[in-house]
């Protein structure tokens, strides 16, 4: 179940940020501390899901799967394939 809140955020004017931006931003951030799914990230930047991973390429932000993961599905792919 997705619970919406409403919040108020102030912002200097000196961050020359639009809204936009700032919700890309705090998308990615919860994001990178594990706190939103790639998904629901992306839902709250109000972009796609190849956009907000091309996104999260650029700054660097792993999308968590790891070398072992991919030996792992590779391993079991084998098992499956074998005679």
């Amino acid at each position: 179940m997705l619970v919406v809140c409403s919040m108020t955020l102030t912002l200097p004017d000196t961050l020359l940020l639009e809204k936009e931006e700032v919700l890309l931003e705090l998308a990615c951030g919860l994001y990178a501390s594990r706190r939103l799914a790639r998904g629901r990230a992306s839902q709250l930047a109000g972009v796609s899901e190849d956009r907000f991973e091309t996104e999260l390429q650029s700054r660097g932000i792993s999308n968590g799967y790891r070398t072992a993961d991919l030996e792992d599905d590779l391993s079991a792919l084998n098992q499956l394939l074998a005679p």
